[in-house]
Protein backbone atom coordinates (compact mmCIF):
# COMPACT_ATOMS: atom_id res chain seq x y z
CA UNK A 1 0.00 0.00 0.00
CA UNK A 2 1.08 3.30 -1.07
CA UNK A 3 1.28 6.41 1.42
CA UNK A 4 -1.83 8.45 1.51
CA UNK A 5 -3.40 11.44 3.72
CA UNK A 6 -6.21 10.66 5.58
CA UNK A 7 -9.11 13.15 6.68
CA UNK A 8 -12.12 12.73 8.63
CA UNK A 9 -14.47 15.54 7.81
CA UNK A 10 -17.41 16.24 10.17
CA UNK A 11 -20.04 17.28 8.00
CA UNK A 12 -21.37 16.32 4.46
CA UNK A 13 -20.57 19.46 3.30
CA UNK A 14 -16.82 19.45 4.78
CA UNK A 15 -17.10 16.01 2.46
CA UNK A 16 -18.09 17.44 -0.80
CA UNK A 17 -15.90 20.91 -0.52
CA UNK A 18 -12.69 18.80 0.17
CA UNK A 19 -11.67 16.45 -2.81
CA UNK A 20 -10.42 12.99 -2.25
CA UNK A 21 -11.64 9.35 -2.27
CA UNK A 22 -14.09 8.06 0.14
CA UNK A 23 -13.79 5.61 2.72
CA UNK A 24 -16.94 4.09 4.56
CA UNK A 25 -16.48 0.32 5.82
CA UNK A 26 -13.28 -0.17 3.81
CA UNK A 27 -13.88 -3.68 2.93
CA UNK A 28 -13.55 -2.90 -0.88
CA UNK A 29 -11.24 0.21 -0.85
CA UNK A 30 -8.46 -1.23 1.42
CA UNK A 31 -8.13 -4.25 -0.42
CA UNK A 32 -7.94 -2.90 -3.50
CA UNK A 33 -5.33 0.06 -1.88
CA UNK A 34 -3.20 -3.02 -0.80
CA UNK A 35 -3.44 -4.60 -4.16
CA UNK A 36 -2.12 -1.15 -5.82
CA UNK A 37 -5.23 -1.39 -8.38
CA UNK A 38 -6.26 1.90 -6.54
CA UNK A 39 -3.86 4.62 -5.36
CA UNK A 40 -5.70 7.45 -3.89
CA UNK A 41 -3.53 10.24 -2.31
CA UNK A 42 -6.19 11.30 0.06
CA UNK A 43 -8.63 9.55 1.72
CA UNK A 44 -11.80 11.06 3.36
CA UNK A 45 -12.93 8.58 6.52
CA UNK A 46 -17.15 9.56 6.29
CA UNK A 47 -18.06 7.45 8.69
CA UNK A 48 -18.97 10.85 11.08
CA UNK A 49 -21.10 11.62 8.83
CA UNK A 50 -24.86 11.77 9.52
CA UNK A 51 -25.61 9.53 6.75
CA UNK A 52 -27.38 6.61 9.10
CA UNK A 53 -31.14 4.86 9.68
CA UNK A 54 -33.58 2.90 8.66
CA UNK A 55 -37.10 3.55 7.73
CA UNK A 56 -40.03 1.40 6.29
CA UNK A 57 -42.73 3.50 6.17
CA UNK A 58 -44.22 5.03 3.04
CA UNK A 59 -40.95 3.24 1.64
CA UNK A 60 -38.00 1.59 2.58
CA UNK A 61 -35.01 4.04 3.01
CA UNK A 62 -31.69 3.45 3.86
CA UNK A 63 -28.46 5.77 4.86
CA UNK A 64 -25.49 5.30 3.11
CA UNK A 65 -23.78 4.23 6.06
CA UNK A 66 -26.02 1.26 7.15
CA UNK A 67 -24.32 -1.26 7.61
CA UNK A 68 -25.41 -4.25 5.43
CA UNK A 69 -25.59 -6.73 8.88
CA UNK A 70 -28.31 -4.00 10.48
CA UNK A 71 -29.90 -3.79 7.38
CA UNK A 72 -30.31 -7.43 6.92
CA UNK A 73 -31.91 -8.01 10.89
CA UNK A 74 -34.65 -4.69 10.40
CA UNK A 75 -38.02 -5.92 10.39
CA UNK A 76 -39.68 -4.80 7.70
CA UNK A 77 -37.27 -5.06 5.09
CA UNK A 78 -38.21 -7.68 2.05
CA UNK A 79 -36.80 -11.06 2.56
CA UNK A 80 -34.97 -10.86 -1.16
CA UNK A 81 -33.03 -7.93 0.69
CA UNK A 82 -32.57 -9.29 3.49
CA UNK A 83 -31.52 -12.74 1.83
CA UNK A 84 -28.89 -10.95 -0.78
CA UNK A 85 -27.77 -9.21 2.23
CA UNK A 86 -26.90 -12.81 4.55
CA UNK A 87 -25.38 -14.44 1.53
CA UNK A 88 -22.75 -11.43 0.95
CA UNK A 89 -19.34 -11.98 2.40
CA UNK A 90 -18.95 -13.02 6.19
CA UNK A 91 -20.93 -12.08 9.14
CA UNK A 92 -17.62 -9.67 9.97
CA UNK A 93 -17.78 -8.10 6.80
CA UNK A 94 -21.19 -7.48 7.20
CA UNK A 95 -20.95 -5.68 10.39
CA UNK A 96 -18.14 -3.37 8.24
CA UNK A 97 -19.90 -3.13 4.85
CA UNK A 98 -22.11 0.62 4.28
CA UNK A 99 -24.69 -0.30 1.82
CA UNK A 100 -23.28 2.49 -0.13
CA UNK A 101 -20.17 0.99 -0.13
CA UNK A 102 -21.72 -2.06 -1.25
CA UNK A 103 -23.30 -0.95 -4.53
CA UNK A 104 -20.18 1.23 -5.61
CA UNK A 105 -18.14 -2.11 -4.94
CA UNK A 106 -15.81 -2.92 -7.87
CA UNK A 107 -15.53 -6.07 -9.73
CA UNK A 108 -13.64 -8.74 -8.85
CA UNK A 109 -12.33 -10.14 -11.88
CA UNK A 110 -8.49 -11.46 -11.17
CA UNK A 111 -7.41 -9.50 -14.45
CA UNK A 112 -8.89 -6.35 -12.99
CA UNK A 113 -7.03 -7.04 -9.23
CA UNK A 114 -3.76 -8.15 -10.80
CA UNK A 115 -1.86 -5.23 -11.37
CA UNK A 116 0.85 -7.12 -13.78
CA UNK A 117 -2.17 -8.00 -16.32
CA UNK A 118 -3.72 -5.67 -18.97
CA UNK A 119 -7.80 -4.15 -17.71
CA UNK A 120 -9.36 -2.01 -19.79
CA UNK A 121 -11.60 -0.97 -16.80
CA UNK A 122 -8.27 -0.36 -14.17
CA UNK A 123 -5.99 1.26 -17.78
CA UNK A 124 -8.24 2.25 -20.43
CA UNK A 125 -6.97 0.86 -23.67
CA UNK A 126 -4.98 -2.08 -22.33
CA UNK A 127 -6.68 -5.08 -23.30
CA UNK A 128 -9.27 -7.39 -22.04
CA UNK A 129 -7.31 -10.63 -21.39
CA UNK A 130 -10.64 -12.58 -20.16
CA UNK A 131 -12.24 -12.30 -23.18
CA UNK A 132 -9.42 -15.00 -24.48
CA UNK A 133 -8.16 -16.31 -21.13
CA UNK A 134 -9.89 -17.67 -17.94
CA UNK A 135 -13.27 -16.49 -18.05
CA UNK A 136 -15.87 -19.23 -16.16
CA UNK A 137 -16.72 -16.85 -13.96
CA UNK A 138 -17.74 -13.91 -16.37
CA UNK A 139 -20.82 -12.40 -17.90
CA UNK A 140 -22.92 -13.80 -20.83
CA UNK A 141 -25.21 -10.06 -21.02
CA UNK A 142 -24.17 -6.41 -21.32
CA UNK A 143 -20.55 -7.08 -22.09
CA UNK A 144 -18.34 -5.78 -24.67
CA UNK A 145 -15.26 -6.46 -26.86
CA UNK A 146 -13.41 -4.48 -24.10
CA UNK A 147 -14.82 -5.73 -20.86
CA UNK A 148 -16.68 -8.99 -19.92
CA UNK A 149 -16.10 -8.52 -16.03
CA UNK A 150 -19.12 -9.33 -13.74
CA UNK A 151 -20.98 -7.02 -11.06
CA UNK A 152 -19.83 -8.04 -7.72
CA UNK A 153 -22.95 -6.56 -5.72
CA UNK A 154 -25.71 -9.32 -4.34
CA UNK A 155 -27.94 -6.56 -3.00
CA UNK A 156 -27.90 -4.34 -6.12
CA UNK A 157 -29.61 -7.56 -7.99
CA UNK A 158 -32.31 -7.25 -5.36
CA UNK A 159 -32.80 -3.71 -5.28
CA UNK A 160 -32.77 -3.20 -9.32
CA UNK A 161 -35.77 -5.51 -9.40
CA UNK A 162 -37.41 -3.31 -6.70
CA UNK A 163 -36.82 -0.59 -9.08
CA UNK A 164 -34.58 0.84 -6.23
CA UNK A 165 -33.11 5.02 -5.98
CA UNK A 166 -29.85 6.30 -4.77
CA UNK A 167 -29.60 10.17 -3.64
CA UNK A 168 -26.50 11.49 -4.67
CA UNK A 169 -25.27 14.60 -3.29
CA UNK A 170 -22.25 17.06 -4.42
CA UNK A 171 -21.44 20.61 -3.82
CA UNK A 172 -23.83 21.52 -5.78
CA UNK A 173 -27.04 20.14 -4.60
CA UNK A 174 -28.21 16.60 -4.43
CA UNK A 175 -30.05 14.35 -7.51
CA UNK A 176 -31.90 11.22 -7.05
CA UNK A 177 -31.27 8.23 -10.08
CA UNK A 178 -32.87 4.93 -10.44
CA UNK A 179 -30.05 2.37 -9.54
CA UNK A 180 -30.66 0.58 -12.96
CA UNK A 181 -29.55 3.38 -14.57
CA UNK A 182 -26.95 4.54 -12.31
CA UNK A 183 -24.91 1.44 -13.28
CA UNK A 184 -23.27 1.72 -16.75
CA UNK A 185 -23.00 -1.11 -19.11
CA UNK A 186 -19.30 -0.99 -20.39
CA UNK A 187 -19.49 -0.50 -24.18
CA UNK A 188 -15.93 1.02 -25.07
CA UNK A 189 -15.76 2.78 -21.60
CA UNK A 190 -15.37 0.17 -19.38
CA UNK A 191 -13.36 2.49 -16.42
CA UNK A 192 -16.58 4.35 -16.24
CA UNK A 193 -18.90 2.05 -14.31
CA UNK A 194 -21.38 4.20 -12.74
CA UNK A 195 -23.25 7.45 -13.14
CA UNK A 196 -21.64 8.90 -10.06
CA UNK A 197 -20.05 12.44 -11.45
CA UNK A 198 -16.61 13.30 -9.81
CA UNK A 199 -17.41 14.61 -5.97
CA UNK A 200 -20.80 13.03 -5.82
CA UNK A 201 -21.74 10.68 -2.96
CA UNK A 202 -24.26 8.17 -2.03
CA UNK A 203 -26.22 9.52 0.64
CA UNK A 204 -29.13 7.57 0.86
CA UNK A 205 -31.20 4.18 -0.69
CA UNK A 206 -34.90 4.30 -1.39
CA UNK A 207 -37.08 1.71 -2.35
CA UNK A 208 -40.22 2.08 -2.96
CA UNK A 209 -42.91 0.34 -1.11
CA UNK A 210 -44.53 -2.70 -2.65
CA UNK A 211 -46.08 -4.69 -0.45
CA UNK A 212 -46.36 -8.00 -2.34
CA UNK A 213 -42.67 -7.56 -2.34
CA UNK A 214 -43.05 -9.70 1.49
CA UNK A 215 -43.65 -11.95 -0.72
CA UNK A 216 -39.91 -12.69 -2.19
CA UNK A 217 -36.60 -14.22 -2.27
CA UNK A 218 -33.19 -14.26 -3.39
CA UNK A 219 -31.41 -17.54 -4.43
CA UNK A 220 -27.58 -17.38 -4.84
CA UNK A 221 -25.31 -20.41 -6.38
CA UNK A 222 -21.74 -20.42 -5.63
CA UNK A 223 -18.79 -22.56 -5.71
CA UNK A 224 -18.83 -23.22 -2.19
CA UNK A 225 -21.65 -22.33 0.21
CA UNK A 226 -20.55 -19.60 2.05
CA UNK A 227 -18.12 -16.01 1.69
CA UNK A 228 -18.13 -16.40 -2.45
CA UNK A 229 -19.27 -14.81 -5.38
CA UNK A 230 -22.05 -15.56 -7.34
CA UNK A 231 -21.88 -18.09 -10.42
CA UNK A 232 -25.77 -17.00 -10.63
CA UNK A 233 -28.13 -15.20 -8.65
CA UNK A 234 -32.05 -14.70 -9.27
CA UNK A 235 -34.09 -11.86 -7.36
CA UNK A 236 -37.84 -12.73 -7.52
CA UNK A 237 -41.29 -11.31 -5.86
CA UNK A 238 -44.47 -12.58 -6.82
CA UNK A 239 -47.77 -11.24 -6.16
CA UNK A 240 -49.63 -14.51 -6.53
CA UNK A 241 -53.92 -14.43 -6.08
CA UNK A 242 -55.94 -17.55 -6.63
CA UNK A 243 -52.84 -19.43 -8.50
CA UNK A 244 -52.30 -16.80 -11.10
CA UNK A 245 -49.15 -14.92 -11.14
CA UNK A 246 -50.74 -11.16 -11.48
CA UNK A 247 -47.41 -9.56 -11.26
CA UNK A 248 -43.91 -10.57 -10.89
CA UNK A 249 -40.30 -8.67 -10.46
CA UNK A 250 -36.92 -10.15 -11.53
CA UNK A 251 -33.47 -9.63 -11.72
CA UNK A 252 -30.05 -11.89 -11.80
CA UNK A 253 -26.63 -11.20 -10.84
CA UNK A 254 -22.88 -12.70 -11.50
CA UNK A 255 -24.12 -13.72 -14.82
CA UNK A 256 -23.98 -9.91 -16.26
CA UNK A 257 -21.64 -6.77 -16.24
CA UNK A 258 -24.36 -5.15 -14.08
CA UNK A 259 -27.20 -6.17 -12.33
CA UNK A 260 -29.35 -7.30 -15.03
CA UNK A 261 -33.55 -6.64 -14.85
CA UNK A 262 -34.45 -10.32 -17.14
CA UNK A 263 -37.98 -8.21 -17.59
CA UNK A 264 -38.79 -10.85 -20.45
CA UNK A 265 -39.08 -13.32 -17.55
CA UNK A 266 -41.72 -10.71 -16.06
CA UNK A 267 -43.72 -10.18 -18.84
CA UNK A 268 -44.10 -14.01 -19.69
CA UNK A 269 -44.77 -14.97 -15.91
CA UNK A 270 -47.88 -12.04 -15.66
CA UNK A 271 -51.35 -13.98 -15.58
CA UNK A 272 -49.58 -17.46 -15.74
CA UNK A 273 -50.82 -20.26 -13.80
CA UNK A 274 -48.45 -21.42 -10.59
CA UNK A 275 -47.41 -24.71 -12.63
CA UNK A 276 -43.56 -25.45 -13.41
CA UNK A 277 -44.46 -25.36 -16.91
CA UNK A 278 -45.07 -21.78 -16.51
CA UNK A 279 -41.65 -21.21 -14.62
CA UNK A 280 -40.15 -22.81 -17.28
CA UNK A 281 -41.70 -20.90 -20.30
CA UNK A 282 -40.69 -17.60 -18.29
CA UNK A 283 -37.10 -18.54 -17.44
CA UNK A 284 -36.41 -20.02 -21.18
CA UNK A 285 -35.97 -15.92 -21.76
CA UNK A 286 -33.92 -15.26 -18.85
CA UNK A 287 -30.54 -15.89 -21.08
CA UNK A 288 -32.60 -13.83 -24.00
CA UNK A 289 -29.34 -11.86 -26.01
CA UNK A 290 -26.41 -14.00 -23.79
CA UNK A 291 -23.29 -14.34 -25.73
CA UNK A 292 -21.28 -17.11 -23.97
CA UNK A 293 -17.38 -17.24 -23.94
CA UNK A 294 -14.95 -20.07 -24.03
CA UNK A 295 -15.74 -21.69 -20.60
CA UNK A 296 -18.94 -19.83 -19.32
CA UNK A 297 -21.50 -21.21 -21.71
CA UNK A 298 -22.92 -23.66 -18.61
CA UNK A 299 -24.04 -20.09 -17.49
CA UNK A 300 -27.09 -19.98 -19.71
CA UNK A 301 -28.79 -22.99 -18.15
CA UNK A 302 -27.64 -22.24 -14.77
CA UNK A 303 -29.65 -18.92 -14.65
CA UNK A 304 -32.45 -20.18 -16.34
CA UNK A 305 -32.68 -22.95 -13.51
CA UNK A 306 -31.68 -21.02 -10.74
CA UNK A 307 -35.04 -18.51 -11.78
CA UNK A 308 -37.28 -21.66 -11.58
CA UNK A 309 -35.65 -22.72 -7.88
CA UNK A 310 -36.69 -19.39 -6.54
CA UNK A 311 -40.36 -19.25 -8.54
CA UNK A 312 -40.52 -22.71 -6.84
CA UNK A 313 -39.51 -21.46 -3.49
CA UNK A 314 -41.95 -18.83 -3.18
CA UNK A 315 -44.73 -21.08 -4.73
CA UNK A 316 -44.20 -24.28 -3.67
CA UNK A 317 -44.74 -25.45 -7.30
CA UNK A 318 -44.03 -29.12 -7.64
CA UNK A 319 -41.46 -30.15 -10.28
CA UNK A 320 -42.10 -31.89 -13.46
CA UNK A 321 -41.03 -35.69 -13.42
CA UNK A 322 -37.99 -35.58 -14.53
CA UNK A 323 -36.96 -32.13 -14.45
CA UNK A 324 -34.46 -30.56 -11.62
CA UNK A 325 -34.01 -26.75 -11.16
Amino acid sequence: MRPFELTAPATVEDALSDAGTFLAGGTTLVDLMKLDVLTPERVLDINALPLRGIDTGDALRFGALERMSDIAAHPGVYPMISRALLQSASQQLRNMASIGGNLMQRTRCTYFRDVTMPCNRRDPGSGCPARSGANRMHAVLGASDACVATHASDVAVALVALDAQVTLASADGSRTVPLAGFYRLPGDTPHVETDLRPGELITEVVVPRLDWAANSTYVKVRDRQSYEFALCSAAVALDVRDSRIVDARVAAGGVATVPWRLTAVEDALRGAPVTQESFEAAAAHAADGAVPLSQNGYKIPLLQRTVIRALRELTQAEPTEGIRA
